[in-house]
């Protein structure tokens, strides 16, 4: 008796358990209990039978719905987002640079040349905007492209390690590579430590003691910074000139490279077009390059001054 009781017992637990599971599966049960015929020993073999089946509410942690992004955050936190979002980025800053590096070029024009058009930057929509607001603002813009910039390449680099976690055997193996794209982290970071310097000592004089010191050149009403004496004294120390001129290089390799790719960014790649792309890299990181490093040396040259 005591073994048909125990028996008995074994067999209910059995049963509600495979109606729990699927119970905790999601499914809404309806059972009932049936006995069977007696087994060897004499005891009866208890049946649940599922009467109803169907998927009803989920609940619980595990089901908890994830909400939904905006269609941005999704395109960025794929690998394509991330290239379009440096493509975008970067042909944003090339073209800064580029235009950046052809209003300097007043400086051979003379200093007065060079303060007034520092000073018409300064003074965009003025008066509808207070004097310094508008350039501030595009400089905020650049920044933020920056550290997008910097935040896609960071992220796009761990992805890469990801899914390729064994380094390959031969460092050269890349079938397209060359020297600027194998170095494009190490030109990057230095591109970088330019820019923090370039601010700290023409933007706000923090290591240049000539930054915004205020001129009234000849015929003029009112007084403008003179940038052209901030240029000339940060370029007659010869250190921080050859800084200039190797930072300028190495963004010229940056650029070839960011020049060159931005067209694979956004699916521009064919054999037909690769050495218009290529020639167009070259052509454009060979002219900023060039305009930039002509400044320190037309200084140390005494050709400016």
């Amino acid at each position: 008796m005591e073994h048909r009781n125990s028996s008995e017992k074994r067999h209910a637990r059995a049963k509600w358990s495979s109606c729990a599971l699927r119970a905790l599966s999601g499914y809404r049960l309806k059972c009932i209990c049936t006995a069977g015929p007696p087994g060897p020993q004499g005891d009866f073999i208890y049946m649940a039978q599922v009467v109803t089946s169907h998927r009803g509410p989920v609940t619980g942690t595990a089901t908890h719905k994830r909400k939904k992004r905006p269609f941005l955050l999704d395109l960025y936190s794929t690998a394509v987002g991330k290239k379009y979002v440096m493509g975008i980025t970067g042909v944003a800053m090339m073209g800064f640079v580029l235009f950046h590096m052809i209003g300097n070029l007043k400086m051979y024009a003379g200093a007065a040349d060079l303060d007034h058009y520092a000073h018409f930057l300064q003074t965009l929509l003025y008066p509808l905007a207070p004097k310094g607001w508008v350039l501030w603002i595009l400089r905020g813009g650049l920044i933020s492209m920056l550290f997008l910039h910097l935040h896609a390449a960071w992220s796009l680099t761990v992805l890469n390690r990801h899914a390729r976690p064994v380094k390959y055997q031969n460092k050269r193996d890349y079938q397209i590579a060359n020297f600027a794209s194998r170095s494009m982290r190490w030109t990057g970071m230095v591109v970088l430590a330019f820019i923090v310097w370039h601010l700290l000592d023409l933007t706000f004089g923090v290591v240049n003691s000539e930054a915004g010191k205020m001129i009234t050149h000849p015929g003029d009403e009112e007084s403008v910074k003179a940038v052209y004496a901030s240029i000339v004294y940060t370029f007659q120390r010869t250190p921080v000139a050859l800084f200039y001129v190797v930072a300028n290089v190495l963004l010229g390799i940056h650029l070839f490279h960011g020049a060159w790719s931005i067209f694979q960014s956004f699916g521009l790649n064919n054999p037909r077009f690769n050495s218009w792309t290529r020639a167009f890299a070259t052509g454009f990181a060979t002219v900023v390059v060039v305009g930039n490093v002509s400044f320190p040396i037309s200084v140390m040259a005494g050709i400016v001054g």
